[in-house]
Formats: C-alpha cells, sequence, structure tokens
C-alpha cells in the first residue's frame, strides 16, 4: 500500500446479532492503512458505516503519526453504490458522492473516482456517509409500507401489484416499491441499524425507521404464518407437510444470499416440523445458521410437496413444476394468478 498513490478502503460492514454495527473488518483495515500511509497518498473509505467513522478510523490516526489531512495525506469518504444485477443502471454512470476531509482532499478523491464514475460532491465526510444512511432508510421504510399495504391489498380483496403499477402512472411524488418475503443484502437489513444505533447514544428518536425495521424483521415470521393458514385452508397442519422453496436469494439474478429471508424462513418451518426443500439454479448448496447444509432439487416435482413457496424468481429458473403443486404461495407477488394459490 506504501507505493500506492491511492488507497480505496471496502470491506463488509454488517450488524451482529445485537443489530449493533459489527466494526471489526473495517476497523482493522483501516488500522492497516493508517499504519502505513505515506504523505501524498489519497484514502477513500467506502463501506457504509455511522457519521464521523471516517474522521474517527482514518483522520485522527494519521493525526497521531503527525500527517494533516488536506497537507500531507488526503482523505475523503464516497458510498458505494451498487444494486447487484441490474444492468440499467451500471456503476459508471452512477455517480458517486464524495466527501473530503478538507476541500482538497475532496479533489484528490474527485480525481481519482471521476475515471469510474460521475461525482457529486459534497461539503464534508459527513454529509456524504449521511447520504449513504438516508439512501437506505428511505428505501427501509418504503418497503415496509408497502409489505403493509400488500397486507391491506389482501384482505380487501384487491391485486397490490395493480394498485402499484396505477399509482406508478403518477409522473411527480411518487416512486414504486414492491412487496415481497423480506430484504437481503448488505444494505437494507444493515444500513438503517447503524443510524438507530448512533441515534440512541445521542438521545434522538428514529420512532418511524425504528418500526420500519422491526416489521421489516418481522417479515419472514409473517410468510410462515402464512403458509401455516394455506395449509390450514385445506385442512393441513404444517407438522409433516413437505415443504419446496423456489428461490432462496435476497434478490432475483444473483448468486447472493447475505441475509437473505429464505434464511430464516426454512429454519422457521423446520422448527414448527415442515420438511423443507429448496430449488435454486443459482444456489447448488444452502448453508444454514446452525450449520447444516441442504442441496439444491435439481429437478422439483410439485406432485412431492404439500406447498410450494416462491421466494425469489430468477430469470432462468424453470418454474413449471409448480403447475403440479397442490398449493403455491407467492412472496414475490409476481406470478400470473392462475399459477398461485394464494399471495401474502
Amino acid at each position: 500500500m506504501a507505493d500506492a498513490d491511492g488507497i480505496i478502503v471496502c470491506v463488509p460492514t454488517p450488524v451482529d446479532e445485537h443489530l449493533d454495527p459489527d466494526l471489526r473488518a473495517l476497523r482493522i483495515a483501516c488500522d492497516r492503512v493508517v499504519e502505513l500511509a505515506v504523505p501524498g497518498q489519497t484514502i477513500v473509505l467506502t463501506s457504509t458505516s455511522y457519521v464521523g467513522c471516517t474522521r474517527e478510523f482514518i483522520v485522527k490516526g494519521l493525526m497521531k503519526r503527525g500527517m494533516t489531512p488536506g497537507r500531507d495525506v488526503f482523505v475523503a469518504f464516497s458510498p458505494e453504490r451498487i444494486d447487484p444485477g441490474n444492468a440499467k443502471h451500471p456503476q459508471n454512470t452512477v455517480p458517486r458522492v464524495v466527501g473530503g476531509a478538507t476541500e482538497e482532499c475532496a479533489i484528490r478523491a474527485q480525481g481519482i473516482l471521476e475515471r469510474i464514475a460521475p461525482i457529486h460532491p459534497v461539503s464534508s465526510l459527513e454529509a456524504a456517509e449521511l447520504t449513504k444512511l438516508l439512501e437506505n432508510t428511505f428505501r427501509a421504510v418504503n418497503i415496509s409500507m408497502v409489505n403493509e399495504f400488500a397486507n391491506v391489498a389482501a384482505a380487501l380483496g384487491v391485486d397490490i401489484m395493480e394498485v402499484i403499477a396505477a399509482a406508478a402512472t403518477k409522473p411527480y411524488g411518487f416512486m414504486p416499491f414492491y412487496p415481497g418475503p423480506g430484504v437481503g443484502g448488505h444494505c437494507i437489513p444493515c444500513d438503517p441499524q447503524y443510524l438507530l444505533w448512533q441515534m440512541r447514544a445521542a438521545r434522538v428518536p428514529m420512532p418511524l425507521v425504528s418500526q420500519a425495521m422491526t416489521l421489516i424483521a418481522e417479515r419472514p415470521g409473517y410468510v410462515v404464518q402464512r403458509i401455516r393458514e394455506v395449509l390450514s385452508d385445506v385442512g393441513r397442519g404444517i407438522r409433516g407437510a413437505r415443504v419446496i422453496v423456489a428461490g432462496v436469494t435476497y434478490k432475483p439474478n444473483v448468486a447472493d444470499l447475505r441475509e437473505s429471508s429464505a434464511l430464516e424462513i426454512i429454519p422457521a418451518l423446520q422448527r414448527a416440523g415442515a420438511i423443507v426443500e429448496y430449488s435454486d439454479c443459482l444456489v447448488p448448496t444452502l448453508r444454514l445458521h446452525d450449520g447444516t447444509t441442504l442441496q439444491s432439487l435439481a429437478n422439483p416435482k410439485g406432485a412431492d410437496c404439500d406447498i410450494a413457496l416462491v421466494h425469489t424468481s430468477h430469470r432462468e429458473a424453470d418454474l413449471t413444476w409448480l403447475d403440479d403443486c397442490p398449493l403455491v404461495l407467492d412472496a414475490t407477488y409476481r406470478l400470473p394468478a392462475d399459477r398461485r394459490t394464494a399471495a401474502l
């Protein structure tokens, strides 16, 4: 690293079992960068974290070494912006927000990052850090709300996807979000928790965000309850019922299991006594949190199960086996009405 002109720090920033930030990887990486930094380098942190993290983990360490950011070395924060599997928004077209410890720090960071994306400068490290938290908290709150609307629509006998499509025709003041079995990935389940954690220490209440995250956390349990209800409607209990889960990744068309709601739904079904299998063309082996593993069914047979849960629908997935399933619960809200027994 001492030979580099620029260093970009990009490591995982998950949450632990208490939903508090797990900063171990970030701290180790930043400590190493600070240890090896040399005058003239530009250091850009891109991992999502709490507001003030760049200053605490990098700027303070450099100053202890006698290097002044903006004069001897240059420090900036520029959060990642990537939507895996979405070819409509490649990284080289999505603006990168950049905030520096000083104006010169921001200019130096822009000189590196403008080679890969358009730049939107902001006034400080903290403004850039909070921008990322706002982006993903916005998504979390809206996903939580649309999941509630899906429940409302079901109670009223209305197709929620039709309603969302109709609302999306309004050219201002509305952005479509879609319901599902839960949220996953490294952003929405984690990033708002960094903000809530920091605001708890500052004694700043965030009831709306807190409730949204609670509802998101409860969504996989709601899926399991709906499976119970759909089975019960035909006089079948969940204990001993055979369940096939179609798709286990956190979103379609990516082989990414991080924070996938399937990792909560499958064990919950097993604890309830169900016999659970899955089929996912992108995930041949699924490792659950308790260490047990399941193998994907290469050729699932719908007639062999009591109910199928459509959790994730990949472009390449052959779901024709669903036609032979006695019950199909569609958690994606994407199946045609004649191919599902029920939606969430």
